[in-house]
């Protein structure tokens, strides 16, 4: 089985956007004199879960609240956080070994092109990636594999010439349902006994070389799941 791309996710992966959207929450809430419980944030599906976030706000906060004002400042307060955002530990070097190896690279994303484009032109990667595939291009979010598919239809490729890399547990089933491997590298909010399903789990980008990483997952094709 030869491998000729790698699909990643961006939200968590590329860059650890998952804390600023909780922080610029955790913010919001506190400018409301009121603290969020981050206990089932997070989503278990890709895309915009935040109507049931300023809903949940709306409650605490009472007949005073004004969404679009709050969702104005949210926001500001968010792209002030995410715009000193960097890549994720051992992302950029995977990248530069990816291009060494002669691999493709597609970003298979929930969140829109105009989130995931922005931040990959700020930390100068949006060049590095020959295919993006993104939420409001699919008529499902992850755990639905559709932006997974579109990835590979854009790549011309199947699904067993290309890997998939995640970081969270409906992501890696989204991956799995399109056919590819998946390396999963679980945010810092996951819970890591979810991953369960991926073809191998690692702490960080940073804790294993592409080369020996794709070795890896070689020998997995005849053995259980890599720890």
């Amino acid at each position: 089985m030869t491998t000729k791309a790698l699909i990643l996710d961006f939200d968590g992966l590329l860059m650890d956007t998952e804390t600023t959207l909780l922080e610029s929450w955790r913010w919001e809430w506190r400018r409301h004199g009121l603290r969020l419980d981050p206990k089932g944030f997070f989503a278990d599906h890709g895309g915009d879960a935040n109507a049931a976030r300023y809903t949940a706000l709306e409650a605490a906060v009472g007949s005073g609240y004004d969404r679009t004002s709050s969702h104005a400042l949210r926001m500001a307060y968010r792209a002030e956080l995410n715009a000193a955002l960097k890549p994720a530990p051992g992302i950029v070097e995977w990248l530069d070994q990816a291009a060494e190896l002669g691999l493709r690279l597609a970003v298979a994303s929930s969140s829109p092109l105009a989130h995931v484009g922005a931040l990959l032109d700020q930390a100068g990667l949006r060049a590095r990636f020959d295919v993006l595939a993104t939420g409001e291009e699919v008529h499902a979010h992850k755990p639905d594999p559709a932006v997974y598919l579109l990835a590979l239809e854009r790549l011309g490729l199947p699904a067993d010439q290309a890997v998939a890399f995640e970081d969270t547990a409906h992501g890696v089933a989204a991956a799995l349902a399109a056919g590819l491997r998946c390396v999963a590298v679980p945010n810092p909010h996951a819970d890591h006994a979810r991953f369960t399903a991926a073809d191998l789990v690692l702490p960080s980008a940073a804790d294993l070389s592409l080369g020996a990483l794709l070795a890896r997952l070689a020998l997995r094709v005849s053995g259980p799941a890599v720890r």
